[in-house]
């Protein structure tokens, strides 16, 4: 066992590879939180979250005001009573999503410490089901994009390997993107899955009529298809939607989740490690999802989730978005489709320190504990 003597804050801002628009926004920003913690032997873990370029200010005050100064001289082995601890420490700002991001650097830099102490990579550590899962992409299916676009990109990627493509939906009419998607779907033939994304982007009478008219197309989810709290009607969606609906990625506690299992408002968990909390309540809503006979298919963080979803066995899809290429040394590894679970010890990205440091924001950058 080895207390933690320093944390160190940085943020960097990655700009998306690709022009990103859903039915509701445009991605036009990554700021990335990232969080060092070194224990008394000298082992160090990296964690980080993100924000889609609103709030990274206030993650990082966050922090650095109030939840890095608990860290010092904890037990860093110790990570469910320090998830725990802060939760509570910020009780009357959750469950919500500044409060959560802050939580997950902190929590992925600690499983990252653990894993390096052990020895072991993440994908091991947490469960070991099995060393790759399946890709599929949605950087070739944002709105804006034609017609022609989405099929070419799907037919280069199917080439590849991967085994989907993700496809946002939120057209004016439900027959403009049932045409996209049924001249998508001839294009790729019948054993390519096709997902879609709503983005929270329709009410109850939107939402029932798109799926009823989507569903020639034989899909493998309807994604968000209601505003995220709307719990009751994904649950009314799911009892006459003829594809799965698929939730997650704006959910931020384990209890939200819990709800929506309970209700048999989803049947894709979409679980995201960087809006949950960290790893430790991610591990949890898949192992709960595994007790309902769920699919977990995680929202995003390719480079992170490949690992989790590799630990746990009813871990479905890795979403193929790469967004930290330029802050890494190796990247994740896709063959034939299958994303490869890193080998390394730690949670397996290979940081590129110094081209972090070059980015950070300055005002950003914060060491506490030890050297401050």
């Amino acid at each position: 066992m080895a207390r933690i003597e320093s944390i160190h804050l940085r943020m960097v801002d990655l700009a998306p590879k690709v022009e990103r628009t859903d039915a509701i926004q445009s991605f036009v920003s990554q700021e990335t939180p990232l969080v060092t913690i070194t224990d008394s032997d000298g082992a160090v873990g990296q964690g980080y979250s993100y924000t889609i370029g609103t709030g990274g200010s206030s993650v990082m005050r966050l922090l650095s005001d109030h939840l890095c100064p608990r860290l010092l001289g904890r037990e860093a082995e110790e990570v469910e009573a320090i998830w725990n601890d802060l939760e509570f420490a910020t009780h009357a700002t959750t469950v919500g999503a500044i409060t959560s991001i802050a939580l997950a650097a902190i929590d992925t830099a600690l499983w990252d410490l653990r894993c390096r102490r052990a020895g072991l990579p993440l994908w091991q550590l947490a469960g070991g089901a099995k060393p790759q899962a399946p890709c599929y992409t949605t950087e070739g299916g944002w709105l804006h994009l034609p017609q022609s676009a989405l099929i070419e990109d799907a037919l280069q990627a199917r080439a590849q390997g991967f085994k989907g493509s993700k496809v946002k939906i939120g057209k004016p009419s439900a027959a403009e993107d049932s045409a996209r998607l049924g001249a998508l779907r001839d294009a790729v033939g019948p054993e390519y899955e096709i997902m879609t994304d709503a983005n929270q982007g329709f009410l109850r009478d939107g939402a029932r009529r798109r799926a009823l008219a989507l569903a020639e197309h034989d899909l493998a989810w309807i994604e968000e298809p209601l505003a995220a709290d709307d719990i009751a009607g994904h649950a009314e969606l799911a009892r006459v939607a003829p594809m799965p609906v698929a939730v997650g990625e704006s959910l931020y506690s384990i209890r939200h989740f819990a709800e929506y299992v309970s209700r048999g408002a989803a049947s894709i968990i979409q679980v995201d490690v960087g809006r949950i909390g960290g790893i430790t309540p991610w591990l949890k809503v898949a192992h709960m999802a595994e007790c309902h006979g769920l699919a977990v298919a995680p929202h995003f963080l390719m480079e992170l989730h490949v690992s989790l979803v590799c630990a746990i066995r009813n871990g479905a899809w890795v979403e193929y978005i790469p967004q930290l290429d330029d802050i890494v040394g190796e990247r994740l590894r896709i063959e034939n489709g299958q994303a490869i679970a890193p080998e390394t010890p730690g949670i397996g990205i290979d940081w590129d320190m110094a081209e972090i440091d070059r980015r950070a924001v300055a005002e950003f950058t914060t060491q506490i504990g030890r050297d401050t």
